[in-house]
C-alpha cells in the first residue's frame, strides 16, 4: 500500500496517520537510514530483506517498512549531504516508534592502512564543515569573533591554508589570505532538555553495545572482485576503526586527506553519516553507522577516481556487514532511552 500525502498548511492528512498509526502498533523498529539508491537497492533486492504491504510517502521520503531475520525494520532514503540525512532522521524518529538506527552506505578513505572494498565501523563521527574563518592577520593567539560568547572555540584545532602553498615566491612570511579556518562543534539540542538551551558536540559516539556487537562481524568474508576481470589487490575485510567524519563535500584531494588523518585519526570520510549521528545523539536514540570504502578521497592515481570502479562493490558489501549485524542483534525489542 502507498501513500502519497496532500498536505495543507503541514498538517497531516487524515489517512496518512491512519497508517503511521497503524505501524507504529506493530513497533518498536529498526530504522535503516541509507544515502542513495545504488546503496539502498542490493538491500531491497536480498532476500534477507521481506517487504511488507506498508510504505508511506511523506514529505518527499519514502518509509518502506518489512523485516529482515527478527527485526521488523523501516527503510528510508536521505538523499546527498548532510540537511537531507538530518531531515530525514529526524522524520524518521518523529513519525515512529524507532529502537535503533543503523546507517550505511559507501565513503572515501582517509586511512593509508586500510584499503578498497574494507568496511569500516567507527566508534565516533564528527561533522567537519562547521568553521570559523580567521581574518587575515590574525593567528592562532588571537580570540575568534564571539569566542567570549561561547559561540565559537579554538578548542579543536584549525587549518592552515599557507601551508599547502606550491609557490611561495612572493610570500616570504609563508603566509596568504585564505588565513586559517577553525573547526566548531555542532550546537545540540535534546529532545528531553530545556528547550533552546545548547549543548556542544564534535565527536559523537556510536551506541557502545551495538559496537560491541559489531565486532563479532570482523571475520566477515566479503565481495574482493566486480567481475571476472576486475578484481581489488587486498582481500577486504571488516573492520572497527576509531573516527569517520562527514561534510556536505565530496573529497577528492590528497592533500587534505592526508591532514584531517593526520589531524583528526579518521578513516572513512562521507557526506552524511554525522548528521545521522547528530541527530539520533539529540533524539537519545541508539545508532551505528558502517562505511565500505570505495576510494582513496584523492589519495590514489592521478588518472581517475577509483569510485568510478569500486561502487557497486562497496555497496554490496556494505548491505552485506549490515545484514550480518541486524541478524545478529538480540531478539527482545530494546526500549527507546
Amino acid at each position: 500500500m502507498t501513500l502519497s500525502l496532500q498536505e495543507a498548511n503541514g498538517a497531516f492528512h487524515s489517512k496518512t496517520q491512519e497508517l503511521i498509526s497503524r505501524a507504529n502498533m506493530n513497533g518498536p523498529y529498526l530504522g535503516l537510514v541509507i544515502p542513495n539508491l545504488f546503496e539502498m537497492n542490493p538491500l531491497l533486492q536480498s532476500p534477507s530483506f521481506k517487504p511488507s504491504d506498508l510504505i508511506i510517502d511523506f514529505q518527499g521520503r519514502r518509509f518502506r517498512f518489512g523485516t529482515i531475520g527478527n527485526k521488523q525494520v523501516i527503510l528510508v532514503m536521505t538523499g546527498l549531504g548532510m540537511i537531507n540525512a538530518g531531515v530525514t532522521t529526524q522524520l524518521l524518529l518523529s513519525l515512529f516508534e524507532v529502537e535503533g538506527v543503523v546507517h550505511y552506505g559507501i565513503a572515501g578513505n582517509a586511512n593509508p592502512s586500510l584499503h578498497i572494498g574494507d568496511v569500516t565501523i567507527p566508534q565516533y563521527w564528527a561533522h567537519i564543515a562547521l568553521w570559523s574563518w580567521q581574518r587575515n592577520g590574525d593567528g592562532p593567539e588571537d580570540p575568534l569573533p564571539l569566542e567570549e560568547n561561547g559561540d565559537y572555540t579554538r578548542e579543536i584545532g584549525y587549518i592552515k591554508f599557507a601551508n599547502y602553498a606550491t609557490n611561495i615566491t612572493n610570500c616570504p612570511s609563508n603566509d596568504n589570505l585564505l588565513n586559517n579556518v577553525w573547526y566548531q562543534p555542532e550546537e545540540v539540542f535534546f529532545r528531553d532538555g530545556v528547550p533552546e538551551e545548547r549543548e556542544h558536540a564534535f565527536w559523537v559516539p556510536v551506541d557502545t553495545p551495538y559496537f560491541q556487537l559489531a565486532k563479532k562481524l570482523e571475520g566477515m568474508v566479503l565481495e574482493g572482485c566486480v567481475n571476472s576481470t576486475t578484481c581489488l589487490t587486498e582481500k577486504p575485510k571488516v573492520t572497527r576503526v576509531h573516527r569517520g567524519t562527514s561534510a556536505s563535500i565530496y573529497l577528492d584531494n590528497a592533500a587534505y586527506r592526508a591532514f584531517i588523518f593526520g589531524k583528526f585519526n579518521v578513516s572513512p570520510v562521507d557526506m552524511e553519516s554525522a548528521a545521522v549521528a547528530l541527530i539520533c545523539l539529540q533524539q537519545r536514540t541508539p545508532f551505528i553507522i558502517f562505511r565500505a570504502l570505495s576510494d582513496l578521497a584523492g589519495g590514489g592515481s592521478a588518472d581517475s577516481n577509483e569510485a568510478a570502479t569500486f561502487t557497486s562493490l562497496a555497496a554490496n558489501n556494505s548491505v552485506a556487514v549490515v545484514l550480518e549485524f541486524i541478524k545478529n542483534l538480540p531478539t527482545k525489542q530494546i526500549s527507546i532511552a
